[in-house]
Order: C-alpha cells, then sequence, then structure tokens
C-alpha cells in the first residue's frame, strides 16, 4: 500500500465496526438464557456469525482499503459497543422511554455533537454521509419511542413503546396494505421535506451567519456564497429517489450490466495511488536487470541498429529490456460490486527486448530527461481528468439529520397510530 492511502478517509474501518457489533449481538442472543434456538442451529449460526465477521475484516486488508490498525481499532470499537448494548440496553431504553423530557433532550444533544464533530473527508465519501443518516435516525427513534410509550395504542411488552403486530390475527391482506401505506409515507415525506428544506434553510443560514453563530465546515458552502440550492442536486447517496427507481430496477434485472465499470482516478488520492503504481512498477523493472549497467545508446534515435539499443558488462547477465513502465492515462482501474479498485489492469510499456518490437526504436530509447518529462504530461493528464468534487452546501447536513428523524418517526410511531385509524391495527394495549 503505498503512501497516498494515508491521504483517504479510513481510521477506524467502519466495517469491520459493524461485522464484529453483529457477529458479537447473534452470539450474545444466541447464547442468552431465554434463547430457544436448538443446539444444532445454534452452532451453525455461531459458525456463521464468526465467519461474517473474520472475512470482512480480511476482506478489508486483502482489498488494500484498510491498514491492520485500521481493522484491528474498528473491530475493537465494534465489540465494545455491542457489549454495552447487550448488557446496558434495557437500563437505556427505560432512562429515555420512561424519563422525563430532559432525559430525551440529552440523548438528542450527545448525537447532535457527535454529527458536529464527526470528521470530514476532503473527497466525496459516502462514510460521512451515512453517518449524519444514521443520527437523523437514531434521534427519530429515540423520540418517536419516547413520545409513542405514553400513548394508549403502545404495549409495555415485552419492551416500551412496543408496536404491536400478530399476523394470525391481521391477516395477509392487511399486512400487505401495512408496507404499501408505510413504505408510501416515508418516500413522500423525503420527497417533499428535502425540498422544502432546501428552499426555506438557505436564507435562515444567513441570518444566523450574519449574527455571528455559524460554524462553518472546511468542505462545505456557506449559505451567503450562494443563492440557492439546484433543485436537480443529488444530496443523498443513502436512499434513492423516486426517479431512480426505474434504473434501479433495471439493475436488477440485468445485474452483469453494472456488475463492473471502468473508471478512472476519481480523486486525488487515488491519482497519487496510480503514479505510485507506476513508479513501483518502473523500479521493479529496473531491478529485475540485477546487476547489469546500462548504457544509453543515441545511435539508436538517430536510426540506429535496434540492437546496439543498450549495452551490458556482464557476459552472464541476460537483459530482458528496460521497463520504462509509462502509465497510460485512458488505462482505467476496475472497480467491482465491492468498490475496490484493481490498477492491474493499466497499461503498463514493458517490452521484453527491445529488438521485438519493430519501429519503436524512437520511444524506446528515451532518456531520463525525456522520461521525466513523459512523466509530467502523463501526470498533468491524470489531474486533469478527475472528477471535481461537486459543490457541497452548508444547509445539507441539517436537511439530513431533519429528513432521516422524520423517516425514523415515521416508522416507530407515524405509522402505528396511522394504521389504528385505517383499521390496520390491533387496538390498545390489552389490561392486566
Amino acid at each position: 500500500m503505498s503512501g497516498s492511502a494515508a491521504l483517504e478517509y479510513g481510521f477506524p474501518s467502519t466495517h469491520s465496526t459493524n461485522a464484529v457489533s453483529v457477529a458479537v449481538y447473534a452470539l450474545f442472543t444466541l447464547n442468552h438464557p431465554s434463547s430457544t434456538v436448538s443446539p444444532t442451529i445454534k452452532i451453525l449460526l455461531e459458525i456463521l456469525s464468526y465467519t461474517y465477521a473474520t472475512s470482512i475484516i480480511i476482506g478489508r486488508v486483502y482489498c488494500g482499503m484498510h491498514g491492520l490498525f485500521d481493522v484491528i481499532v474498528g473491530s475493537a470499537l465494534g465489540a465494545a459497543l455491542s457489549v454495552l448494548e447487550c448488557l446496558y440496553i434495557n437500563d437505556f431504553d427505560n432512562f429515555v422511554h420512561e424519563g422525563s423530557f430532559k432525559a430525551l433532550s440529552i440523548v438528542i444533544l450527545i448525537i447532535c455533537v457527535l454529527v458536529r464533530i464527526h470528521p470530514e473527508p476532503a473527497d466525496d465519501c459516502p462514510c460521512f454521509d451515512d453517518s449524519v443518516a444514521f443520527a437523523g435516525v437514531l434521534c427519530g427513534i429515540e423520540i418517536g419511542n419516547w413520545h409513542y410509550a405514553q400513548s394508549p395504542l403502545s404495549w409495555d411488552l415485552p419492551v416500551p413503546a412496543t408496536v404491536p403486530f400478530n399476523l394470525e390475527v391481521l391477516g395477509w391482506p392487511k399486512t400487505i396494505i401495512r408496507i404499501c401505506v408505510g413504505v408510501f409515507c416515508i418516500v413522500a415525506w423525503r420527497s417533499v421535506m428535502k425540498m422544502v428544506l432546501l428552499t426555506v434553510l438557505p436564507p435562515v443560514f444567513r441570518i444566523v451567519e450574519r449574527l455571528g453563530l455559524s460554524l462553518p465546515r472546511r468542505f462545505f458552502k456557506q449559505a451567503s456564497e450562494y443563492d440557492n440550492v439546484p433543485s436537480h442536486l443529488n444530496t443523498d447517496n443513502v436512499m434513492p429517489s423516486v426517479s431512480e427507481f426505474p434504473n434501479l430496477f433495471s439493475s436488477i434485472r440485468h445485474p452483469r450490466r453494472s456488475r463492473s465499470i471502468s473508471i478512472g482516478p476519481q480523486s486525488e488520492a487515488d491519482a497519487y495511488e496510480a503514479l505510485a503504481f507506476r513508479d513501483r512498477k518502473r523500479r521493479e523493472s529496473i531491478s529485475s536487470i540485477g546487476g547489469t549497467s546500462i548504457s544509453w545508446n543515441s545511435n539508436v534515435t538517430q536510426g540506429g541498429s535496434r540492437k546496439d539499443y543498450f549495452k551490458h558488462t556482464k557476459a552472464s547477465s541476460q537483459p530482458t529490456g528496460i521497463s520504462t513502465a509509462v502509465f497510460s492515462p485512458q488505462a482505467t482501474p476496475t472497480i467491482d460490486t465491492s468498490g475496490s479498485q484493481n490498477w492491474s489492469n493499466i497499461s503498463v510499456f514493458t517490452p521484453s527486448t527491445p529488438c521485438d518490437i519493430a519501429g519503436n526504436a524512437n520511444a524506446l530509447a528515451r532518456t531520463p530527461s525525456q522520461m521525466r518529462r513523459q512523466d509530467i504530461r502523463e501526470e498533468k493528464e491524470i489531474f486533469s481528468k478527475l472528477v471535481k468534487r461537486r459543490v457541497r452546501y452548508d444547509v445539507e447536513v441539517i436537511t439530513k439529520m431533519i429528513v432521516y428523524s422524520g423517516i425514523a418517526w415515521i416508522a416507530v410511531e407515524g405509522s402505528p397510530i396511522l394504521f389504528h385509524y385505517l383499521g390496520l391495527g390491533l387496538g390498545t394495549a390489552p389490561t392486566s
């Protein structure tokens, strides 16, 4: 892994954190005294949990997406979070759901502070957007559960704010209608509120900025620097919009068409990675010549014989040619469905012997100064073709927080209340 990998956001490995937390939670559930899983199924699920977490951790290192320290810290963080959840989740739920509004406010405040201090990647990295969306979902869940727990529609068993559901009582028709109504509410909320917030918030942010109360983000454009947010701007890569559904269904029907695509370096870190690959291949080619001393023969560039392309001093050495390891900007890495980049298909000019390639004597007999000029031209071309980072607006974070908080609230409180009035619920909790 080249030094340019340090330019990318990767500590800790959140893939490792998620995988280990899921595995630890599954193991805790399987081994809980209340578990009713048979011994055979239990062993199979435990093996599956260990395999899942191990494969994710090893895969992140193997694909070069993270270093060893990244996955170690990420795994430890995931295990710690899962253990805390397993041991204290009931106490936390009781603290929030049965407590006063003050307890809820403390939880929401902590989540907002964590969003504010979250590292902002220099490149377009989905990790930041995913984290903001996840924080918004947490806020919506806590607000919805706290309020729904005080409603007569909420059941206290097995936990406070439980939404009752029984397939045998409701039947499949009502269940399908519940799903359709819930999905429609979420999609409608997202479409409407996103448009409204991106229109209403910029003037509010300008007022706050004039009062000197704004907290600008490094890679976000402040409201005073733009008039409005473009309506066609795609600010959300977490949940597809309605207009993206046809393409989504098409990719499901024809998965092979979009399984792998070829793109060039998408960021400065990618470009530096490509250049490091070129330099490494060049060093490997030169070192493969061994102890042979090479002298450039200018006669080749003047129409001389290709057999005099270079001279070597050791009779026992059989040089196979000098690799110029020229990186081709047109060549592109392959991106598979996992998002990992494979630079192995980049065109590298490595002739086996100078005499094997007719008519390329002038190209092969470049001096070090000529190679350096070629490198400079290639580097300029690579960086000129980088995909420009999209403009990020300061209202995006608040918009995403509100939108996803609303989605979570609809899921835990809004939809259950709507189901009750539509005759799709189970009614109030039974009295003891």
